[in-house]
């Protein structure tokens, strides 16, 4: 406790004391965040860190596993009401979903039974059920972290598809007021991989001048 209550003095010392106008800003004008951004808990995944945005750019869903509970047939709560709101009322242009490396809830959903014994979690993740199965069908010849790999990136693209269940934002992205992404940011490089719909892979974002190496070798997902 020590150490967050010193990193709020920091902050206000430092951060705050540079930027005291942009906050003063947000606080007259409100948000206007141009990007719905739906990651994991991982306390290794930093939205803000990892895209150098500053406040008041991005609105930030996080749960276990970087789930959207698909419209009628996941769970209503707290990801769906802010998606609604990011959407109708913020006029968010973009979301992004994003996975990571070295993903416990990954490792769950392959796993349940390491988890059986937390009914929550395994009540939570039960959304991204159909990823086994995908994994069997898609990948059955691949084996340990190629295989993790695969499954990270094919939950990140379930969610996608569980985004377009929702009719606001089905109806923005054929209107072209609304792009998705797919993102998976490996942790120990810091590279972030973008899905690219025409190769099927999740591509390493890099300046324009440079190639794109894909996240992993595999044969691109039949999508």
């Amino acid at each position: 406790m020590q150490k967050l209550e010193d990193g709020i003095h920091h902050f206000q010392a430092n951060y705050f004391a540079s930027n005291r106008e942009l906050f003063e800003q947000l606080a007259a004008a409100g948000q206007q965040p141009e990007t719905l951004f739906i990651t994991c808990c991982d306390s290794r995944v930093v939205p803000n860190l990892i895209t150098s945005t500053a406040p008041g750019e991005l609105f930030i869903i996080r749960n276990v596993g970087n789930i959207v509970p698909a419209f009628g047939r996941g769970p209503l709560g707290g990801v769906s009401a802010a998606i609604e709101y990011a959407v109708e009322v913020l006029q968010v242009g973009s979301i992004i979903v994003c996975g990571h490396t070295h993903c416990g809830a990954i490792d769950a959903i392959l796993h349940p039974e390491r988890v059986s014994h937390l009914p929550n979690v395994t009540r939570w993740l039960r959304e991204s059920e159909r990823i086994p199965q995908l994994i069997a069908d898609r990948y059955g010849f691949l084996e340990g972290e190629a295989q993790t790999t695969a499954a990270i990136e094919e939950n990140v693209l379930v969610q996608l598809e569980n985004l377009r269940t929702f009719d606001f934002v089905a109806r923005r992205l054929d209107e072209g007021k609304l792009k998705m992404n797919g993102w998976v940011f490996k942790i120990a490089t810091g590279e972030v991989f973008d899905y690219e719909p025409r190769s099927g892979q999740f591509l390493k974002l890099v300046p324009s001048d440079e190639t794109r190496p894909p996240l992993s070798e595999r044969a691109p997902a039949a999508r």
